[in-house]
């Protein structure tokens, strides 16, 4: 039996495509599941309790899917060196997708090996992409194996709790995950918003800050480290209120009022705008002004959901040599991401009656939006390059 064709698939070809495609389904798929737990009508053993695992699943399933898609690309551009294809790509496609399965397995398996299979995904991918990066001495890129490896900390963190190891560790495990990716977001965003945005408007210069991205991502990582450390009133509002300031006038400096004639420009902008209003929360929020739910919400629903969908259409149309113009199914979807952010975070504060349909309808915009992402993209996902380049 010839292996090598069963793996000689478009869908392996580079590894945006097999992850892009799980994000995709594992978003659709996890929020239908949620709000089936959710209203209580449906009720499944779970290794993870329903809060929890709602939390790890979008974070850890559907948001570093996208992660291991770009990075496995982007480090290949970034180094010359090949990353994962074939096989050993679908093993590891596999390793994340055991991981979203086996927790409904809790009674049947032993605890300690579902939390194994999930906990490996990540040192696996930090493995794989520090290769090409060590081989080619671009050590500026190994920032993104210790965001990885602190990933996996907070992983352990959650799984440490669910297996009776530890007690609290799973909240502090949550919270260091979405600050790592909301960090990730900020150090990926230095690289590539300037050059999408040249590459997007024609006679476009982007005169990139250095110190602005250092006190950019420093201020995050403060916001974040006080949160952490359960750090809150004035001192947590003022630290919240300088990473608002400095986040503003990074993305001003990017800014191009031609954006938005261009979804994929638009797009990850306004991703980042729901970052900065996630600061802001957080400051009302050290005030007890506001939940700190909704800040947590600006931060993952608001920037990390509007942000991979946006990078995964771009992503997915550069690499498999496509004009960089979404249709106009996929612009909606844009815009239904953000309605999702907008009743999610916003409008309980004008509307708390009114919650449970407010959190309805935000859910039905994420199922829209991500509906037309796979209705559009999975052929494109699945398909040789338009150019006949590998890839």
């Amino acid at each position: 039996m010839n292996t090598h064709k069963i793996f000689d698939t478009p869908l392996l070809g580079l590894g945006f495509r097999v992850f892009f495609a799980l994000a995709g389904s594992s978003a659709l798929i996890l929020i239908v599941l949620w709000n089936a737990i959710f209203k209580g009508t449906l009720s499944a053993e779970n290794y993870f309790s329903s809060s929890y695992w709602h939390a790890h699943e979008m974070l850890l399933g559907y948001s570093v899917a996208v992660i291991a898609g770009f990075l496995l690309t982007a480090v290949k551009n970034w180094t010359g060196k090949p990353t994962l294809t074939g096989d050993k790509l679908a093993g590891l496609a596999l390793l994340w997708l055991y991981g979203r399965i086996l927790p409904f397995y809790a009674g049947l398996l032993p605890d300690a090996f579902i939390a194994l299979i999930d906990f490996a995904f990540l040192p696996v991918l930090a493995y794989q992409i520090s290769k090409p990066i060590i081989q080619s001495r671009h050590f500026k890129s190994l920032v993104f194996i210790g965001l990885l490896l602190l990933l996996t900390l907070g992983n352990a963190l959650i799984h440490a709790q669910m297996l009776g190891l530890c007690q609290n560790t799973a909240w502090i495990g949550i919270q260091l995950v979405v600050a790592i990716i909301i960090i990730m977001i900020l150090v990926i965003a230095g690289r590539v918003f300037p050059f999408f945005t040249e590459r997007g408007l024609h006679g476009t210069l982007i005169i990139k800050n250095p110190l602005l991205d250092a006190l950019s991502i420093g201020s995050a990582l403060a916001v974040f480290a006080l949160q952490l450390s359960a750090v809150s009133g004035m001192f947590l509002a003022l630290t919240a209120i300088f990473a608002v300031a400095v986040n503003s006038a990074r993305l001003a400096g990017w800014y191009v009022q031609r954006i938005w004639y261009v979804p994929l420009l638009w797009i990850l902008y306004t991703g980042y705008a729901w970052i900065i209003l996630g600061f802001i929360l957080t400051a009302l929020s050290a005030y007890s002004w506001v939940l700190p739910s909704l800040a947590l919400h600006a931060f993952t629903l608001g920037g990390i959901g509007v942000l991979t969908l946006g990078m995964m259409a771009r992503v997915s149309l550069g690499h498999t040599g496509r004009a960089l113009r979404v249709s106009n199914a996929m612009a909606v979807g844009f815009v239904l991401i953000n309605v999702a952010a907008l009743l999610r975070v916003l409008l309980p504060l004008a509307l708390p009656n009114w919650y449970n349909l407010i959190i309805y309808g935000s859910t039905l915009s994420w199922l829209a939006a991500f509906s037309l992402f796979m209705f559009v993209y999975a052929p494109i996902l699945t398909s040789a390059r338009s150019d006949g380049q590998e890839g």
